[in-house]
């Protein structure tokens, strides 16, 4: 989730011409916990860094989703993967559940690249971005060698977010 922030900020602030802040906390519990890494993404100039109320949150394992779900804005975006995460219906936001892990682990064979995936859908299901600029933030932090699965990766997550919005 950490790497995936990092990449959302860079593309909106170097690649899109937004203003972006990322921030992140994570304890020993980090992989498979509740890590939570946060992006700030705007027009106007960023005045405070910390995020209270998100309007898209993205949860990938049930403790953070049970941890993080309760803060998301009225009506806001929440994103979770439908093999780990089970949503319940006391969070007031458009709540979408992908298998996008499954999908990685069958498609892909990398699991390493399910970050990917997620930012993908999350751009196709928002359009907090575009697409470009997230490869071009990958292009700036990843060697050559590993572009394709990423890339791949993206244009999966897109592609799950595209099925889930015709069942809708």
């Amino acid at each position: 989730m950490i790497t995936a922030a990092i990449v959302l900020a860079e593309a909106a602030a170097l690649h899109q011409g937004l203003n972006a802040v990322q921030t992140q906390s994570y304890g020993p519990e980090a992989r498979g916990g509740a890590t939570r890494a946060d992006v700030v993404i705007s027009q106007e100039p960023i005045r405070y860094p910390k995020v209270i109320h998100p309007n898209l949150l993205v949860a990938l394992t049930q403790e953070a989703y049970s941890k993080f779900a309760s803060i998301i804005r009225p009506g806001g975006f929440l994103l979770v993967d439908s093999r780990f995460v089970r949503t319940a219906r006391r969070v007031d936001a458009r709540q979408v559940a992908l298998p996008m892990y499954e999908r990685v682990l069958a498609e892909i064979k990398k699991t390493v690249v399910f970050n990917i995936c997620m930012l993908g859908a999350l751009l196709r299901l928002t359009g907090v971005l575009q697409s470009e600029a997230i490869m071009q933030a990958l292009r700036r932090r990843l060697p050559a060698g590993l572009l394709e699965i990423n890339q791949q990766a993206l244009e999966l997550g897109m592609r799950l977010a595209d099925e889930a919005s015709k069942i809708v």
